[in-house]
């Protein structure tokens, strides 16, 4: 005994041009938007007319059976003629199909009823079947004793099939899950079921065909009539319709007609070849023709299908004990391939699919970016060209698509451009793959403009492409000659900075020296007056004569303060980490004469950090604050409280952070002057040594402050006291410091 060999192969070469794909799949993007509204109106008509030929089939059916006319019933002579109940069941599977895809839930009711009473005829007919074997008619008799001659039911005969009641019981399910259960998987319960039932009518109208009777036969029950037959493959193909119109994105890309033509050759060749050989031959292009449609798991139907056949083929003849066994290896020989294959066209489709969906992505990508993406060849032919960069450069598709891309550069990259895909090509060295660079474009009305270019390169295959995504800089590029002039302008601030600062500087050697010599002279003079002449001046010349000599000691004092405040703002400060405790110690120490004159008192309250600040410069910042509040106090007994505060919070709501404060029992300050204070040389009253004063203190405490990147500000109440807040190194939140 020999075994057929059976092989097959096929492939599916994949090879569209890289520059190309971003037009094929945009329009495939599209026909996916467009064409199921389409196809559903296809699909609509062809189930409301396979439904109405079904219907006025079952009618024809039964206006031969009132009529009793056997020719109508039979179509051929001699032929099992249709049972009343199938004839019926046509009529009211038919009308349920039409009427399903109507897409209304008012008429989706009475569909779902007519499947339903389909259902429970070929239920009970299945079931009287298995009960009772074929003798008794019961479900098929109820109806045509009623209304047929008994005379003419019983030359009849027969009833319905248990095949053809399977195949109603299966249909109807199916068509009323669809409409009735809400999930994504309904349709392709039908569409399974559609392929069942388009196979078990290809089975008995083949059987017709090749006069093999345990086709349309099951065992000794009643057979299928050729009518029957041609209904139920008309009936599934319906089913398949109706399921294509709820999910159109499953449809098949061929025909429907080409697997069912598959399906009759395979059949006919599997019923009168030995051994089944041309059956695993026959079966392999139904599986292969999966290849062409959109659900994943067609492949997988098509076997089951195919399994169905080959098995009905072999059940369906009869065999001898000698090639019995070798009839059966070589049909398990041919599943096994035909499942392997299945899954192979399974593994590839869903591949296939998912690199479609990932093409289709990266389409969508492409055209939604803001940058120009643009693809060429090895010789510099434009192969794709997105719409970013149809606004970039004005040119459309068509006007670039297959020309050189040079034509959007201006010179000398026009004229260069073609050697380095040369000197590339030749040496493989890169310059620009890879990397970004600042190039220049050329619009379509001539003018040129920058450019950044990132270069890729894509190997398909043994070819290579070029990938390029463009970004205009021109705005770019004028902010950054903006830039540059702004820093032209400031290097010339700068230099005026210097200048003044020079000035400034020869100012105070001025005023240092040639100020201070005649105010030196007046006082000397005004001196050696007083000494030489007191007696011989009356009261008013000694009083006028010493307040001159307090004048010019007051204005040297002055111009003293005058230099050091300049002086503030241009030296570097000393900075190092610093124990506040102890700058507040050496404070102290200093001013322990008035404080014991004045009869006051200096105390900290809690423990004070150490800062990184420059301590001589922050001494005297708490000296001018203590001294302050010593010598503008109307209290016996002056209070002065130093302190230190993690988290501070204003009367305003305004927050702060690590504050230091000085604190005094004072008259206080009015509101309206709390900014007069910090103005130089200005003082709201003399206090009681005020000539030994010039006013500038708290200007100088400010801007030692805002040297440290700090601010100053204070809370006072008139007659309760003031208190002095400021920072190093940190602003008050929602507040700008005071300069």
């Amino acid at each position: 005994m020999r075994f057929p060999i059976v092989s097959c192969g096929f492939s599916e070469k994949i090879g569209t041009r890289l520059g190309r794909c971003d037009d094929v799949w945009n329009a495939a993007a599209a026909g996916l938007q467009d064409d199921p509204q389409k196809m559903r109106k296809r699909y609509r008509s062809a189930v409301i007319a396979i439904g109405s030929l079904l219907a006025l089939l079952g009618l024809t059916a039964l206006a031969g059976w009132l009529l009793q006319l056997e020719v109508i019933i039979a179509v051929v002579p001699d032929f099992p003629s249709m049972a009343f109940n199938t004839a019926l069941c046509f009529v009211l599977s038919g009308s349920a199909l039409a009427t399903s895809v109507t897409g209304r839930r008012l008429v989706s009711v009475p569909s779902t009823g007519l499947s339903a009473i389909v259902v429970v005829i070929a239920l009970a007919r299945l079931i009287e079947i298995t009960i009772f074997g074929r003798a008794i008619h019961h479900i098929d008799r109820l109806l045509t004793d009623v209304l047929i001659s008994p005379d003419f039911a019983a030359q009849i005969g027969g009833g319905m099939g248990p095949n053809t009641a399977v195949i109603f019981l299966m249909g109807n399910l199916s068509l009323i899950a669809a409409q009735n259960w809400r999930v994504a998987r309904a349709p392709l319960v039908q569409e399974l079921m559609s392929y069942v039932v388009i196979t078990l009518g290809m089975i008995a109208l083949t059987s017709y065909i090749t006069n093999a009777e345990q086709g349309y036969r099951w065992g000794p029950y009643a057979t299928m009539a050729l009518p029957t037959a041609i209904g139920m493959v008309l009936f599934g193909g319906g089913l398949l319709a109706s399921a294509w119109w709820r999910q159109p994105e499953s449809r098949g890309r061929i025909p429907l007609w080409v697997p069912a033509l598959v399906c009759f050759t395979g059949l006919t060749a599997d019923l009168y070849t030995p051994l089944g050989v041309a059956n695993g031959i026959l079966y392999v292009p139904l599986v292969l023709t999966a290849l062409w449609f959109r659900n994943r798991k067609a492949s997988l139907l098509f076997a089951l299908v195919c399994t169905i056949l080959i098995l009905l083929g072999f059940f369906a003849v009869s065999h001898d004990n000698v090639g019995f066994w070798q009839e059966v290896t070589n049909r398990a020989i041919t599943l096994v391939m035909l499942w392997l294959i299945a899954l192979l066209v399974f593994y590839y489709v869903r591949n296939r699919l998912n690199l479609e969906t990932e093409r289709i992505r990266f389409s969508a990508l492409v055209r939604s970016t803001p940058d120009a993406v643009l693809t060429i060849d090895e010789k510099g032919t434009i192969l794709s060209f997105n719409p970013a960069a149809e606004q970039m450069f004005g040119y459309t598709p068509q006007e670039v698509i297959g020309r050189n891309v040079k034509m959007l550069m201006p010179e000398p990259y026009h004229s260069e451009h073609d050697g380095y895909l040369r000197h590339y090509a030749e040496t493989g060295e890169q310059r620009v793959i890879g990397t970004t660079r600042k190039v220049s474009g050329q619009r379509k009305n001539g003018v040129a403009f920058p450019l950044d270019v990132s270069v890729s390169e894509v190997k398909s295959g043994g070819t290579k492409a070029f990938v390029g995504i463009v970004r205009d800089i021109s705005e770019r590029v004028t902010q950054e000659e903006r830039l540059k002039t702004t820093l032209a302008q400031l290097e010339d601030y700068t230099a005026d900075l210097e200048r003044s600062n020079h000035d400034l500087d020869e100012f105070a050697y001025i005023a240092s020296h040639d100020l201070k010599e005649p105010l030196r002279g007046l006082h000397n003079h005004s001196r050696f007056l007083l000494e030489d002449y007191e007696g011989l001046l009356d009261d008013d010349g000694v009083r006028r004569l010493n307040r001159l000599v307090r004048l010019s000691q007051r204005m040297e004092k002055l111009v003293n303060d005058l230099l050091y405040f300049s002086r503030i703002g241009r030296q570097q400060l000393a900075v190092k980490r610093t124990d506040i405790n102890l700058v507040i110690k050496d404070v102290i120490a200093t001013m322990e004469l008035l404080l014991e004159e004045r009869h006051a008192k200096v105390v900290i309250d809690g423990q004070l950090p150490e800062v990184v600040c420059d301590a001589l410069r922050l001494t005297e910042v708490f000296r001018n604050l203590i001294t302050n509040a010593i010598k503008y106090n109307d209290k016996p007994h002056p209070l002065v409280s130093i302190g230190y505060l993690e988290r501070f919070v204003a009367r305003d709501g305004t927050t702060a952070r690590n504050v230091f404060f000085v604190k005094d029992n004072g008259k206080g300050i009015p509101k309206e002057f709390h900014e007069d204070i910090f103005r130089i040389f200005k003082r709201l009253e003399k206090s009681q040594d005020s000539d030994d004063g010039t006013g500038a203190g708290l200007t100088f405490v400010r801007k030692i402050i805002a040297r440290h990147n700090g601010e100053i500000w204070l809370e006072s109440e008139v007659g309760a006291g003031t208190t002095f807040y400021f920072t190093l190194g940190r602003k008050r939140e929602e507040q700008n410091a005071a300069a």
